[in-house]
């Protein structure tokens, strides 16, 4: 199948997927110098066209420049930033010991690119998605093929032009569309999938991938948990519940899915809440200039589905036609109930209390493996026994989301919620495999490893493999 771009440019994923692993064949990717210019005209681009990229957002998600600069283009800056900074180190051939039996020799490893990728990216961080694996993809060498969301159609239509006029078209392309598009361009052999969205999507994935033998890297989603202990700063963890919550209107994949909080403490952190909804959005978060819409209509509808499942806090008011549903808080929810079974994903807040720390942990259980745990707490035992007692992709005690910022930690989800990681070196890492390398001299030649074996020959050999284990 052939699509055109905005340009009027027909678009071929077989031709194109063609050109790119020439190109990669003709080992121009594989240098340092090529690599750090791609980084260096990334980030470039981000700078150049900040204003570009905030109607892009605006557009698509009527985001503010503020969240804008923050989740997408300064987020983005600091992973590229990070890959220069440890490049030369990340490539550097890596000796290992050579066992005596062995030498004279010796032993290293290199990490070698795949050869094409596919970055597959999601809609709600539209910028961020495509171009962070992007960048440990090119930091380890490889040609990329990006697939951008269709339902962020501005920011794919900057992509195409930035991609083409900033960086290395011969060795990273952008292919816009839709669902038929991404389909077709599974069906071509990649070396390397990476796939931003939900589960279902995300096992489509992998059933296509696994016929051609292709790993994969799946970030997917989860019902991510927020215990809140009493013996905490509440209004500080109800300020920071609400920023992380609110933020993007609920649209975030590490954003806390529900509350657990100590029954002790339920009703002042409801409150400290709703006073915080009120000092971020106003009484009228509806003309906020800091919150976003809702992605479409349907997926609003299927939000506003979740209001009659708890008593509302706060919010609970939609505008189909601006795709608005506002900051909304439930409590007495039931912990069966679709608002605690499926991955919200936006801005609904279900808030439950516990009475014993066991208590939390069944209703955490409940999902088994979410992309993050959020726990607020000032009592070490109580912090860790959440963490030895849980798993998930990665957590963040006191504070919430700031796992996912820091080049240096690896983020990825655990299950369901997600398999591989990225962001700094593990994005390298996870773009790049291990290349074991033997070297030997030709002399002296140990005559002992040849056969025939006498029962001598063998009781000599076997003593010396003993002697030198």
């Amino acid at each position: 199948m052939m699509v055109q771009n905005k340009q009027n440019i027909t678009l071929n994923p077989s031709e194109l997927c063609a050109d790119l692993r020439t190109y990669f064949e003709s080992g121009i990717t594989r240098s340092y110098s090529w690599r750090k210019k791609q980084l260096l005209m990334l980030r470039r681009f981000l700078l150049e066209q900040e204003e570009e990229i905030y109607e892009a957002l605006q557009s698509d998600f009527r985001k503010s420049q503020a969240e804008t600069y923050f989740t997408e283009i300064h987020y983005l800056i600091t992973e590229i930033d990070a890959a220069l900074k440890h490049l030369k180190s990340w490539m550097k051939k890596r000796r290992v010991p050579t066992p005596l039996r062995f030498q004279p020799g010796r032993s290293f490893y290199t990490r070698e690119p795949y050869g094409v990728v596919l970055v597959v990216a999601a809609w709600n961080y539209p910028l961020q998605l495509a171009v962070a694996p992007a960048i440990g993809a090119i930091a380890a060498g490889n040609c990329v093929m990006i697939k951008p969301s269709e339902q962020s159609p501005a920011t794919s239509e900057l992509l195409v032009e930035g991609v083409g006029r900033y960086l290395d078209g011969k060795a990273i392309k952008v292919f816009p569309g839709g669902v038929e598009e991404s389909r077709q361009l599974l069906e071509e052999s990649f070396d390397y999938i990476f796939f931003t969205g939900g589960i279902k999507t995300g096992k489509q994935v992998m059933r296509k991938a696994a016929e051609h033998l292709t790993p994969v890297s799946l970030e997917l989603g989860g019902k991510n948990p927020c215990i809140v202990d009493q013996n905490t700063n509440i209004p500080v963890a109800a300020r920071r519940i609400v920023w992380a919550k609110f933020l993007n209107a609920g649209q975030t994949c590490i954003a806390p899915d529900y509350v657990l909080v100590d029954r002790n403490a339920e009703e002042e952190l409801l409150r400290c809440m709703k006073d915080a909804v009120e000092a971020f959005y106003g009484t009228e978060p509806e003309e906020s200039l800091d919150y976003p819409a809702v992605i479409t209509e349907a997926r609003l509808e299927k939000l506003a589905g979740y209001l009659d499942e708890g008593i509302v806090v706060t919010g609970g008011s939609t505008d189909a036609g601006r795709r608005y549903l506002s900051p909304t808080i439930l409590r007495e929810v039931s912990p069966d109930a679709r608002v605690m079974t499926d991955e919200i994903f936006g801005p609904v807040l279900p808030v439950l209390s516990y009475e014993t720390p066991e208590d939390a942990l069944r209703v955490v259980r409940m999902a088994r493996h979410p992309l993050a745990l959020y726990v607020f707490s000032g009592d070490r035992s109580f912090q860790e026994y959440m963490i030895q007692n849980t798993q998930s992709g990665g957590v963040c005690i006191n504070d919430l989301m700031f796992q996912a910022a820091i080049p240096a930690l690896p983020f990825g989800g655990a299950g369901e919620s997600g398999m591989g990681v990225y962001h700094g070196a593990a994005g390298f890492e996870t773009f790049s495999r291990p290349r074991s390398v033997h070297v030997k001299r030709t002399f002296p030649e140990n005559v002992l490893r040849y056969p025939p074996f006498s029962q001598k020959k063998f009781n000599r050999l076997r003593r010396l493999f003993r002697l030198f284990s």
